[in-house]
């Protein structure tokens, strides 16, 4: 569920506001398990929540693994405010009712609408629910996302971002993307400073490789690492054999496919048929099950 160069500036079409209707799960707050989580008699998405296992994030922040993420609340091209604002306050209080105590976001999904919304629609917060935003990506325009990893940029990012999220402290403040002019260092440095502050409970990363984990992991401490994956792309397939030995969460952005979906020759498609489930279910159980 994050966008930066080339892939990450598809258009998706599926819309969140029709997509929870079938599953609780949106972009990248899905933590990757078992199918009965999906499959069952009763396959009503309440049930599903309430069997949904849980993770850990840094050891002291329990979340269910289906969680929410809130870049499509916003207008065409991730830009600017929603066509029915009213109707994406009430899908994000939806979510929460549902069992969702995970969302996610960023500054750059908007920019700055979907952190706002977020704080419109829930806050004050109910207890236990995780707000995990992101900061290094600008947005000069509709589909444009450049990266700025400078500290002084992400420093005011967090700054901004609680502010918007009218909070004291974010409990997973992520790095959008490593900006290929700043070394990560400098930039996961800025971070480390505005959590040593107390401004960040912890730090995760998105759109990175195994060696870049392993660099920030030098900086400050690691929790969790988003990046693009699901059943028809797995470029990311080491990265998630990383966290899964260095036991990090793994956050798929794009878990069903993006805005188009999966392909319709995917074998997918029977299996949700014999189970008489939407493919997109099929899809986030897949997920899940590959690692649990």
């Amino acid at each position: 569920m994050h966008e930066k160069p080339a892939d990450l500036n598809d258009n998706a079409g599926i819309i969140r506001r029709a997509f929870l209707g079938t599953t609780i799960v949106t972009g990248a707050a899905l933590i990757a398990g078992e199918l009965d989580v999906i499959f069952g008699a009763d396959s009503t998405t309440t049930t599903k929540m309430a069997a949904t296992t849980t993770w850990k994030l840094g050891a002291d922040l329990a979340v269910n693994r289906l969680g929410f993420g809130a870049m499509r609340i916003t207008g065409e091209g991730v830009w600017g405010s929603p066509p029915h604002r009213q109707n994406a306050l009430k899908v994000l209080r939806r979510a929460v009712e549902l069992g969702v105590n995970l969302i996610d976001t960023a500054d750059s999904y908007g920019p700055e609408t979907s952190e706002l919304l977020i704080a419109e629609a829930l806050h004050p917060y109910p207890q236990g629910l995780v707000i995990a935003t992101k900061g290094g990506l600008t947005r000069p325009g509709p589909g444009q996302w450049v990266p700025n990893g400078r500290p002084e940029h992400l420093k005011q990012a967090v700054e901004g971002s609680l502010k918007r999220l009218r909070l004291e402290r974010i409990d997973l403040y992520q790095l959008h993307t490593v900006d290929p002019k700043v070394p990560i260092e400098e930039s996961l440095g800025a971070l480390k400073q505005m959590q040593d502050a107390g401004k960040i409970r912890h730090v995760g990363l998105s759109n990175v490789d195994p060696d870049e984990i392993a660099r920030a992991q030098r900086i400050v401490p690691i929790v969790s690492v988003q990046n693009r994956y699901n059943i028809e792309d797995r470029k990311s397939e080491n990265v998630l054999v990383y966290c899964e030995k260095k036991n990090l969460g793994f956050l798929p952005w794009f878990p069903i496919g993006g805005g188009e979906g999966l392909k319709p020759e995917n074998p997918l498609n029977v299996a949700a048929k014999a189970h008489t489930v939407s493919v997109v279910q099929v899809a986030l159980a897949w997920l899940l099950e590959r690692s649990p």
